[in-house]
């Protein structure tokens, strides 16, 4: 989040039930809830009207010296909320295609595609990313042929492809070949032959088992594609010859990386954690000096995650100073077997979220 927003995280357990009566002490351990200013229950009914301000709690299992963990006052019809939305969970990575068509070859000309692919990993390895380039020799001219006349595009997307599928020397381990991140194939035939070339999903990196690592990040393979005539170049920036147009090619599916994810939303409990612990705020290595530490993440899970901006209800709590005014966030990370039922009651207050997948 931004800076200088105080944010507090919930994730709500899996099968968890909204509380329909008593108050926050009432709260099982990770139970999360909606709550009235007069510390009863608030539910879609209920929430806005008369009342003037909501908040949301989830019970603990430690609460030696602290109670429930509590988010700041929310206006029940939104006055002080700056921005509220949410981002629907999704379990699968999208990955890039490109095509290659609308070719324009004529016999004697050279076909060069050059591919330049980025990752967070990719880029540590390679400068401006992991380039590198096919060609195929251009077909011979027929005696008598006419030079202004279309090569076979079949045979040359099948051409291109068998070059790009050519495995790198294996003398050497640590050599990699376009297979390690792309795959390739043809669609249509003849003259209107298309060359596809689609990402592959990244290989998931391990993770360290240790409660104070940050692991997780967020990470797609993603890449430009320069056909062009004539020879490989070494050109650090490739520039199409609007004289000499061979190929156009155009990017159908963008990649995309998993989202709400449960490595995700740990990595946000780990992040988030020390702003609402009672005691016992740093994460050490050793688990056992982390006896606050709750994690109410379920692996394998999608969650929904809701994200509420606000500022403080009472503005009399600040007084002039020579500083920066805080506003709150309340991040609240809801696996999609729950989430319709907190949305409801909170679209009630607030309105419908908008969706910012």
């Amino acid at each position: 989040m931004a800076d200088f927003s105080l944010t507090t995280l919930f994730v709500v357990p899996v099968g968890n039930s909204l509380p329909s009566s008593g108050s926050t002490q009432n709260l099982t351990a990770g139970q999360v809830g909606f709550f009235k200013a007069d510390y009863t229950v608030a539910n879609a009914g209920n929430i806005a009207g008369s009342n003037p301000y909501f908040y949301v709690a989830q019970g603990r299992t430690n609460t030696y010296l602290q109670g429930s963990k509590r988010s700041d006052k929310i206006s029940s019809t939104g006055t002080n909320v700056s921005e509220w939305y949410k981002v629907v969970g999704s379990a699968t990575a999208t990955n890039q295609v490109t095509q290659v068509g609308d070719w324009n070859v004529t016999p004697g000309t050279d076909v060069t595609i050059t591919l330049r692919a980025h990752s967070s990993y990719i880029d540590t390895l390679y400068f401006n990313g992991f380039t590198r380039s096919v060609t195929v020799k251009g077909a011979c001219l027929e005696c008598g042929g006419d030079p202004c006349a279309q090569v076979d595009h079949q045979a040359l997307v099948d051409d291109l492809i068998a070059k790009f599928e050519q495995e790198a020397p294996g003398n050497n381990p640590d050599n990699i070949s376009f297979n390690t991140f792309f795959t390739f194939s043809r669609s249509g035939s003849g003259q209107n032959s298309v060359l596809v070339i689609t990402g592959k999903p990244l290989t998931k990196y391990g993770q360290p088992c240790d409660v104070a690592a940050f692991p997780y990040e967020y990470d797609r393979l993603w890449f430009r594609t320069f056909p062009y005539a004539g020879p490989a170049t070494t050109a650090d920036f490739i520039v199409a010859d609007n004289c000499n147009i061979i190929a156009e090619a155009v990017v159908t599916q963008e990649s995309n990386y998993p989202y709400g994810q449960s490595d995700e939303i740990a990595q946000l409990e780990k992040n988030f954690y020390s702003y609402q612990a009672g005691y016992l705020k740093h994460l050490y290595r050793m688990v056992g000096y982390n006896e606050n530490f709750e994690s109410w993440v379920s692996n394998g899970t999608t969650y929904d995650v809701f994200y509420i901006r606000f500022n403080t209800l009472d503005k009399a709590a600040y007084q002039w100073g020579d500083y920066i005014q805080e506003d709150s966030t309340v991040i609240i990370a809801a696996p999609q077997s729950v989430s319709a039922g907190i949305e409801t009651v909170l679209a009630a207050a607030l309105g419908t979220p908008s969706t910012v997948s």
